[in-house]
C-alpha cells in the first residue's frame, strides 16, 4: 500500500485523497452533461465533509472555487457560479502601506497622538482645556507605567510638544492626577480582575 507521500500533492489537502479521486474521475469523463452531474455530485459531498459551514454566506459558491482549484481548472463543465480564474488564485495581494506618523514620545502612544490631534481643532476654549487635562492625566498613567518617577510639569511639556506648541497648561493652575490615585486604580483593577477569574 503506497504512502501519502508517494502520492501526488493534494491542492486542498482538507477534502481528503478520496474527493480528490473524485474529482480526478470526473476529469475522465467524455460526456459533458455527465460530467456536470459528476461534479454536482462531487460538490454535494463535499458540503457533507463541512455541514457546519451551510450557513456561511456564498458556501456553494465556494464549493465550486474549491472544486475548480482541485481539477486545475481543468474541468469543463457549465459552472452555476463565476468561478475564481487561475491567475486570481495566485495575485499576491498589494504591499500595506507602513504607518508613517511620526510621534515624539512613543511610550504614550498612537490613540494619545490622535486625541491630541484632535483637540487641536477644538475652537471652544473651555472645552480645548477640559479635553487637554483628561490627555495629560492619561499621559501621566502612560508615562508612570514606565516610569514611578514622574511629575505634572513633565506631563504638561510633553502634552506641549506633542501639540506643536499648542496646548498649552499652567503647571501651577492645573492639578493632574497624583500617583497615589494612579496606583489605587491599577490596584483596584488587579483585584477586579482577580475576582473574576476566581468566579
Amino acid at each position: 500500500m503506497p504512502y501519502n507521500t508517494q502520492m501526488p500533492k493534494l491542492a486542498l489537502p482538507e477534502y481528503g485523497r478520496n474527493i480528490q479521486n473524485m474529482v480526478n474521475y470526473c476529469l475522465t469523463i467524455e460526456d459533458r452533461e455527465e460530467r456536470t452531474n459528476c461534479a454536482h455530485s462531487i460538490i454535494q459531498t463535499m458540503g457533507n465533509l463541512f455541514p457546519h459551514l451551510r450557513d456561511v454566506n456564498d458556501f456553494k459558491h465556494i464549493l465550486w472555487d474549491h472544486l475548480a482549484i482541485m481539477a486545475d481548472f481543468k474541468l469543463d463543465i457549465d459552472y452555476p457560479y463565476d468561478i475564481i480564474k487561475k491567475e486570481e488564485l495566485y495575485e499576491k495581494p498589494e504591499p500595506m502601506p507602513y504607518p508613517d506618523n511620526y510621534m515624539i514620545y512613543k511610550h504614550y502612544g498612537a490613540s494619545i497622538q490622535k486625541l491630541i490631534g484632535f483637540c487641536r481643532t477644538i475652537e471652544d476654549e473651555d472645552e480645548k482645556m477640559s479635553l487637554a487635562v483628561l490627555i495629560a492625566n492619561q499621559m501621566k498613567k502612560s508615562y508612570f507605567a514606565h516610569n514611578k518617577e514622574t511629575d505634572d510639569v513633565k506631563i504638561i511639556k510633553d502634552l506641549r510638544d506633542m501639540s506643536g506648541g499648542e496646548i498649552l497648561l499652567d503647571p501651577e493652575k492645573v492639578s493632574l492626577i497624583s500617583s497615589a490615585e494612579i496606583m489605587k486604580g491599577t490596584k483596584t483593577a488587579a483585584t477586579t480582575s482577580s475576582k473574576k477569574k476566581k468566579k
